[in-house]
């Protein structure tokens, strides 16, 4: 054997050796067969929990609605065929009852007054003169001087001429009343809503020229569900929030049908403004809350309801060796501030994971605030999911 082929054959033992050494398991270690402790689960979360609640709450309706005028005024054009040669009133005007709004043109309106004052007069002048011949045909006819024929058509011609006053007076006065029809008046008070009248255009009889809200007022029409509508009824105090403050008011009247376009029956609430002189604008899609009683209401922090798949949850304690939760499916109804009424699926003597719900899951682990922490579990904001 070669001194080469020696020295690799001395060196490939060492390196086996070496490995050995290196590989063996140290001296009174445990072996991979051997059972281990099991550890304890850390806590999913640490929690804050309360109780539910029970207190006397108003019971409301909720709906929505529109800010209409109380009642619309239109004022149309009496008189056609005149041109408008003043408007003395805009939008957002308050006008009271009286007040002239536009003017018409009256030149052609007064020479047919000045016409039909001539046609009266001669037709008076005329009943003057057959009442004349009338008188005369009576005393003539008494003495036989005259036929009865000719007596009858002197009485007729007066009572013609007489019938032809009553006409001419009875043109004049409509003539006049035209002319009184150019100054377009305001019917009642209130708060011009809409303006078409213009300077120069040439209306016809019945245009409408403005709208008024009557007074000034503003009523909420509320669209409320007809299996909440038995609730309602007139006189029902209401509240409804507005651009200008918090507005209270009364139903005053309840249509008697309901919508076909959304199976809703409107509710007339007239509003009461803080300041009288301020009413709320028209035209705004609101809420509004009828007050309809108080009854008693369980209820937990809003906090404590989570949603999930659609659902109202609440998370509740389960006393064990290991704390955990378990999730409740709950409905909910009125809501005062940050608390919520629970209808279902909790009693008052349950114990509500007051929030963090939306890190837990059925069947959580988690540990109380305030408890004393279990040895060794040290995570208390990490999830286990």
């Amino acid at each position: 054997m070669t001194l080469k082929r020696k020295l690799l054959l001395a060196c490939a033992g060492v390196a086996a050796v070496i490995a050995a050494v290196v590989l063996a398991p140290p001296k009174g270690s445990n072996t991979p067969t051997e059972a281990t402790e099991p550890m304890q689960a850390a806590a999913a979360l640490t929690v804050s929990l309360e109780t539910p609640q029970i207190e006397v709450w108003p019971e409301e309706v909720r709906a929505n609605g529109w800010l209409a005028a109380w009642q619309d005024v239109v004022i149309s054009a009496q008189i056609g065929g005149q041109m408008i040669e003043s408007v003395n009133a805009s939008v957002g005007d308050t006008v009271a009852k009286g007040d002239v709004l536009s003017r018409f043109s009256r030149g052609s309106l007064e020479n047919d007054v000045q016409q039909l004052e001539a046609a009266l007069e001669s037709a008076r002048a005329s009943l003057e003169l057959a009442t004349a011949d009338a008188d005369r045909a009576r005393k003539l006819s008494s003495n036989s001087a005259i036929s009865q024929q000719q007596a009858a058509e002197y009485l007729s011609t007066e009572r013609k001429a007489k019938a032809d006053v009553s006409s001419a007076e009875a043109q004049l006065a409509s003539a006049r009343l035209d002319l009184d029809h150019t100054d377009v008046i305001a019917v009642t008070g209130g708060v011009i809503s809409s303006r078409s009248a213009a300077v120069g255009d040439v209306v016809t009889a019945g245009e409408e020229l403005f709208r008024l809200v009557r007074d000034g007022r503003v009523e909420w029409q509320a669209e409320v569900p007809l299996n909440q509508l038995r609730q309602i009824e007139v006189g029902t105090p209401v509240s409804v929030p507005t651009p200008q403050g918090d507005i209270s008011g009364v139903v005053r009247r309840i249509a008697p049908s309901v919508s076909e376009s959304n199976g809703r029956v409107i509710v007339y609430v007239s509003l009461t403004p803080p300041d009288a002189t301020v009413q709320p604008k028209t035209g705004i899609m609101i809420s509004g809350i009828f007050k309809v009683g108080e009854s008693e209401a369980l209820f937990v922090s809003s906090s404590a309801v989570v949603m999930q798949d659609g659902f109202s949850y609440v998370f509740a304690l389960e006393h064990g060796e290991t704390p955990t939760v378990s999730r409740i499916r709950v409905e909910t109804g009125r809501r005062q501030d940050d608390r919520v009424e629970i209808l279902s699926g909790v009693s008052k003597d349950m114990q509500i994971v007051q929030s963090g719900g939306a890190f837990l899951s059925d069947g959580s682990v988690v540990r109380i605030a305030g408890a004393d922490a279990a040895p060794g579990d040290t995570n208390t904001a990490e999830t286990d999911q």
